[in-house]
């Protein structure tokens, strides 16, 4: 089969002719090409040109307009960047001046409250003073007059009991017991 098909095509290649007007058209064809091509070509040049340039001046144009306005879009964005970073240091310094206020509010807060504190254990302290004066100045009238009554008691005793030496003697030591109890 393949040596079929060999040989048909030999037979076509010998009663066409050559090789090369194949590729060449006739004459009068390739002027009425060149004349057709040169009319096509004139009237592009003509109508389709400008059109195809206005087309690409708009493009053009449109991609410049794209550029600036990312141009102006980055530039505020930039700006807003900045006034956002301000904003934030602005806050940061308010914020530590908040903190600094609430530090030194509460350092006189405390200092007012132990100022506070200390006149009020100064106070108790003076009152407590004065107690113990007054119990004491009381204790010391109460055991004066103790003292006296003891004497007393002793002296009626002394001088409704005899006199003799014993009993002087007792009387005393009972005296000095009594004294011992009270304190």
């Amino acid at each position: 089969m393949v040596f079929a098909t060999t040989l048909i095509l030999a037979a076509e290649e010998e009663s066409s002719g050559g090789g090369i007007d194949l590729l060449l058209p006739a004459a009068e064809e390739l002027i009425a090409g060149v004349i057709a091509f040169v009319i096509v070509f004139l009237v592009a040049w003509r109508f389709a040109a400008p059109a195809l340039k206005e087309t690409l001046d708009k493009r053009q144009q449109a991609i410049k307009d794209q550029l600036d306005a990312a141009e102006n879009a980055k530039l505020e964005a930039e700006s807003l960047l900045k006034d956002y970073q301000q904003q934030v240091a602005g806050a940061r310094e308010e914020a530590n001046e908040i903190v600094e206020d609430a530090r030194q509010s509460g350092e006189t807060v405390r200092a007012d409250i132990v100022a506070r504190a200390e006149t009020e254990a100064e106070q108790i302290r003076d009152r407590a003073r004065d107690e113990i004066a007054t119990e004491r100045d009381r204790v010391s009238v109460d055991l004066q007059r103790q003292v006296a009554d003891l004497s007393l008691d002793v002296a009626e005793k002394v001088v409704a009991g005899s006199l003799d030496r014993e009993a002087q003697r007792e009387l005393v030591d009972r005296y000095i017991d009594e004294l011992g109890g009270v304190h």
